[in-house]
């Protein structure tokens, strides 16, 4: 029997008819490439699909969950499985412009998944012949997948097995016969029984690794009441701190990799994530700034961190294994320089931080604590808008191929992807990677973003001074480096200067 871990369970106590947590992923593909000029047809994208349902478990496993919710639901098989079900075909409506393309996939992605099926669908949307920067003839394939089921590396290798290398059909992974892995359904006695065993043994367990954990765990609070010492501030409210809505918004722009390679130069040991953050930062500086509304306090950002071994693990599940850390994202310092040497130093930190301690402790800790108590806990934490007192928003950087992948002999030209939001983190920025190319990915609410082409462009603008002022930077002399993360309100109230409230 299968069943799910507290880490992937917490996504589904966490959901509400307002706030669905499922990530859509949407690939753009270039039909001209197919050899011999054929058409792609929707029984050819689905006959692919179905060649490749053996690489995952999660596409014909459903949920099953225990009554009263006294323990963790378990993956069973869907013995009604029906792949024309989780694959759908429609076409963009006219103008078929960049604009509608965005309203029909943040309508896409508001739908709910059917909690009775497995947990994935595909949209193969049809018409994209008036966005600039695409082939005509175009076509999207919108996947969405419940965060249950997948975090950010495992949707990567379930869109690589899906994938060929070439227009010829050559698969990016072995299409060898896996082992089956059968879930069959659990009677009532045999989910009251674990239910009962797992009661007993919680306390136990819970108490056994808080005693493991406990000098990590005393060393990370009194670093973090120090912290709060010296910042002597808490995370600013901003209008992203709100309670979410089902309007969702979304809106893209597409960056060369290059150039964030190029500018993280101008500070050594930074990374593109470095990058990525300070970019971001710079963003909301200009965004908030415009509607008058930017903090003296930075911004702050829940940033994923993938805990996997490998992408070869023999370990790695379809399901989650993410920890996470918070970090500044210098919306106040106006330089866009000392804005990347901040966060450079601010991960940094996090990351000393964290290697005291377990990044699977949290997760060491939850498992031994009741279904029943995690389900009353994230139904606090989603009605109360905890999250907001911890950050502002959410910004996820994932690498993916850096080679051209192809589909049916399409070759994929465009990568996006909305993901979900939280009551209290109205905003979430999704930056994944490809073939040279990175996106930054826009998800709100109408609410909370109704300008959110806007936003976009001050993302551009944003990238476009940290490439101008890395270029003045790399001509004169480095600059002295500045204090660690955790400065007072009158340094930061400082370098806030000379921008609008």
């Amino acid at each position: 029997m299968d069943q799910l871990n507290p880490q992937d369970a917490q996504f589904l106590y966490m959901e509400s008819d307002d706030n669905l947590i499922h990530v859509t992923s949407i690939s753009v593909y270039d039909p001209t490439t197919v050899p011999g000029g054929k058409t792609v047809r929707f029984k050819d994208i689905m006959a692919h699909v179905e060649a490749r349902l053996h690489l995952s478990p999660l596409f014909r496993r459903r949920l099953v969950r225990v009554p009263l919710e006294l323990d963790f639901p378990y993956w069973v098989d869907d013995e009604r499985f029906d792949l024309e079900f989780h694959v759908r075909h429609g076409r963009l409506p006219s103008p078929a412009d960049w604009r509608q393309f965005c309203i029909h996939m943040a309508r896409y992605h508001s739908r709910p998944l059917d909690m009775n099926r497995p947990l994935w669908e595909m949209y193969v949307v049809e018409g994209l012949d008036n966005i600039e920067g695409l082939p005509e003839g175009s076509y999207a394939i919108a996947t969405k997948i419940h965060h249950a089921a997948v975090d950010g590396m495992s949707i990567i290798n379930f869109f690589t097995a899906m994938a060929d290398i070439d227009n010829k059909g050559t698969p990016a992974v072995e299409l060898g016969r896996v082992e089956e892995n059968y879930s069959p359904r659990p009677n009532l006695i045999e989910m009251a029984g674990r239910a009962a065993w797992h009661t007993i043994r919680s306390p136990v367990g819970l108490i056994d690794g808080v005693m493991r954990a406990a000098p990590s765990l005393y060393r990370v609070a009194q670093d973090a009441l120090r912290s709060k010492k010296d910042k002597g501030d808490d995370v600013p409210d901003t209008r992203f701190n709100c309670i979410v809505s089902p309007h969702k918004m979304f809106d893209a722009v597409t960056f060369e990799l290059a150039d964030f390679k190029a500018v993280r130069q101008a500070v050594p040991g930074s990374t593109i994530n470095d990058v990525v953050l300070s970019v971001c930062g710079g963003g909301l500086r200009h965004y908030l700034q415009h509607h008058r509304e930017l903090p003296i306090e930075s911004l702050i950002a829940w940033v994923p961190i993938n805990a996997r071994r490998g992408a070869a693990s023999p370990t790695d599940t379809p399901g989650n294994d993410v920890t996470s850390m918070t970090a500044p994202i210098f919306t106040d310092v106006a330089d866009p320089v000392e804005r990347l040497r901040c966060v450079f130093e601010a991960t940094q930190q996090s990351k000393e931080a964290k290697s005291g301690v377990s990044a699977r402790l949290m997760t060491d800790l939850s498992k031994h604590a009741p279904a029943a108590t995690q389900v009353m806990a994230g139904r606090l934490v989603l009605r109360a808008g905890l999250a907001s007192r911890m950050c502002n928003l959410f910004i996820s950087n994932v690498p993916g191929p850096q080679a051209p992948v192809f589909m049916n002999g399409a070759q994929q030209v465009g990568c996006f992807g909305m993901a979900p939001l939280a009551n209290g983190m109205g905003l979430f920025i999704a930056t994944p990677s490809y073939n040279g190319q990175i996106t930054f990915n826009v998800t709100s609410t109408r609410e909370t973003m109704p300008d959110i082409e806007f936003f976009v462009s001050c993302l551009e603008k944003s990238l476009k001074e940290l490439k101008q002022a890395a270029k003045t930077a790399g001509k004169t002399k480095p600059a002295s480096k500045t204090k660690p993360a955790g400065k007072t309100k009158a340094v930061r109230k400082k370098r806030a200067a000379g921008g609008s409230r």
